[in-house]
């Protein structure tokens, strides 16, 4: 596999335009509201994984925050009232146990991830409870490769929390750090020391965590080249496992938090694409391993590993070491997979609840996988986490013509060709190291969804 990455500034801005981030394919924007609770519970009874008895994943959404962080984009509430989380809870344990009744209990959870809103919003002792729930009706583990973990706004724990996270369970932590420039935290509404995050870093390395991951955002208000290049140097020293560098989308037409920041103070589109380019110049030659789609990881830990090895995957957490499990997912807007189904909550808590109230699955939408779906999503998995596509394999384990099927996505590539972003042969199609950094742009080219000229709506750009 060809790790290198090459930072083409021109080519960059050329292909500088919205697309998906494959975290699924078909994406969201293809979910729709025909997909019935009868059909999770088939997916659930006949998916792969159930046949074999695979380990599982889940995904619990925690929509809580204190304050609003003015870049935000995910589905959160604002509040300080823990009877709001109380009664989110309740519900929360009923979809717990109604989702947990349709997978066998042999099924170890070998991957739990809390994400948020802000997950340590709650107290250790709702935590704890939540955990409990989730033990009584799914198999969690105590087995050291498990992967637990957790996302934590600095802000809302300490060392004693951290203490409380390990005796739980969790071996995997995220820290929000977004950037460390006192104008810029001032501009997003998140005021957080580097003290503070190094202390906590000490504390999850003294506690044993076995990865520790830092969210850094490029792009956003009152960033300059010098401030972020002081944010990475403060980052590389206090050494992360994993690092996950977004792209700051601005949508304040769908995100009101948006609203709040200033659109002169963002950096021009120059500027982004420099601060990209030196995030990723300087975390490299710190040794850290480009994986792709922002990510990157110390050559030892285990996502490095995975991705030198061919065995990582991408879902809805990002890129993951555990290939082909059945993601249940629980909560507000949670997204799960099972088998060839995904399934989407709904998006607001009226409606969570009120489906739960009635002892309903609270899905709101989704899709059913057809062939085409599944092939061209091995296709677009191999491009964005092997960084290659084996023709002949992908050929022979579908029962079909290759060139045949793709024909008129062979002809789109070869402007993407000789723009040098991949290399053909008659086996294989493999990203450049320019095309590394464009892999979306790749990929959408065997996304069946946006080759049909159809209107779509605004995604995040690459860059």
């Amino acid at each position: 596999m060809n790790t290198g990455v090459l930072f083409d500034t021109e080519l960059m801005r050329r292909y500088d335009r919205e697309g998906p981030r494959y975290t699924s394919y078909p994406t969201a924007v293809q979910f729709h509201a025909g997909i019935t609770p009868a059909a999770y519970v088939e997916a659930a009874a006949t998916s792969p994984g159930a046949r074999a008895g695979a380990p599982i994943s889940i995904y619990v959404h925690v929509p809580f925050c204190r304050s609003p962080c003015f870049y935000c984009g995910c589905n959160k509430i604002i509040t300080r009232q823990m009877d709001q989380a109380d009664a989110y809870l309740l519900r929360l344990e009923k979809e717990i146990a109604l989702r947990g009744r349709h997978f066998e209990r042999s099924r170890a959870v070998e991957q739990l991830h809390f994400g948020g809103g802000t997950p340590t919003f709650l107290s250790a002792d709702r935590l704890e409870n939540l955990l409990r729930v989730i033990g009584e009706n799914f198999n969690l583990t105590r087995e050291p490769d498990r992967d637990y973990s957790i996302e934590i706004d600095p802000r809302t724990i300490d060392a004693n929390g951290l203490r409380h996270l390990a005796t739980l369970g969790f071996n995997r932590v995220s820290l929000g750090v977004q950037d460390y420039e006192p104008a810029v935290q001032q501009a997003i509404n998140r005021i957080q020391s580097a003290d503070m995050v190094s202390d906590l870093v000490a504390a999850a390395r003294r506690l044993g965590f076995r990865s520790l991951n830092f969210d850094l955002i490029y792009g956003l208000p009152r960033q300059t080249r010098e401030s972020f290049a002081t944010t990475l140097d403060t980052v590389i020293a206090q050494r992360p496992d994993r690092l996950a560098v977004y792209g700051y989308a601005h949508m304040p037409h769908l995100f009101k938090a948006q609203r709040r920041i200033v659109a002169d103070e963002l950096p021009d589109a120059s500027t982004r694409l420099a601060l990209l380019g030196m995030a990723i110049e300087r975390l490299t030659s710190a040794g850290y391993v480009y994986i792709g789609m922002d990510h990157f990881a110390l050559p030892d830990d285990s996502l490095a590993r995975a991705h030198s090895n061919g065995t990582m995957q991408r879902n809805f957490q990002g890129y993951t070491t555990h290939a082909n499990r059945d993601l249940v997912s629980v909560g507000l807007s949670s997204i799960g997979q099972v088998g060839n189904l995904y399934v989407q909550n709904h998006k607001t808590m009226s409606l969570y609840s009120s489906s739960l109230d009635q002892g309903l699955l609270p899905q709101h939408k989704g899709v059913l996988m057809n062939d085409d779906d599944v092939l061209r999503r091995d296709v677009i998995q191999q491009l964005m986490c092997r960084g290659a596509l084996d023709r002949a394999a992908t050929a022979d384990r579908y029962r079909v013509d290759f060139d045949r099927y793709f024909a008129a996505e062979l002809d789109r590539l070869q402007e993407l060709r000789a723009d040098g972003l991949v290399d053909i042969d008659d086996r294989r199609i493999a990203l450049t190291p320019r095309g590394r950094l464009l892999m979306r742009n790749v990929a959408m080219v065997f996304d069946a969804y946006r080759n049909t000229g159809a209107s779509a709506p605004r995604l995040s750009r690459v860059i």
